[in-house]
């Protein structure tokens, strides 16, 4: 009966995905957009978890081009292909999405500069006042 459960909980990770929504970094990053003398993000210093990448996606982009982007398939939660307030921020480790987070974008522009994503070593996330 033992296997039965633990094959059961196996088909469920697999089927739901091991990626989660991280409501305390996005708390974290809420706070440092809100102080307006910061004009970056320093993501890693915020992390507890293993990460290789970050992608960041702007308002309205399609689910299509989020998993294209990715190179893995992901279903979006957030539904930002039909949001404007918020942007995605997406983690990977070994090619699979471990944690994302809404950042609120609170009157802000974000970008990763001319990078397609940021690492641990070059997390920056810059923020853009209006």
């Amino acid at each position: 009966m033992k296997k039965f459960y633990l094959f059961m909980f196996l088909i469920l990770l697999v089927i739901t995905g091991c990626s989660q929504q991280n409501k305390a970094l996005e708390n974290s990053i809420y706070s440092i957009v809100e102080d307006q003398n910061n004009e970056e993000i320093q993501v890693q210093s915020l992390t507890d978890f293993e990460w290789d990448k970050a992608f960041l996606f702007e308002p309205y982009t399609s689910n299509d081009v989020i998993i294209k982007t990715l190179g893995v398939d992901f279903k979006d939660p957030s539904n930002i292909e039909m949001r404007e307030d918020i942007y995605l921020l997406v983690f990977l480790h070994e090619n699979n999405v471990v944690h994302y987070v809404e950042i609120n974008r609170q009157q802000n522009s974000f970008s990763l500069g001319e990078k397609e994503y940021i690492t641990p070593n070059e997390d920056l996330i810059f923020i853009d006042r209006h």
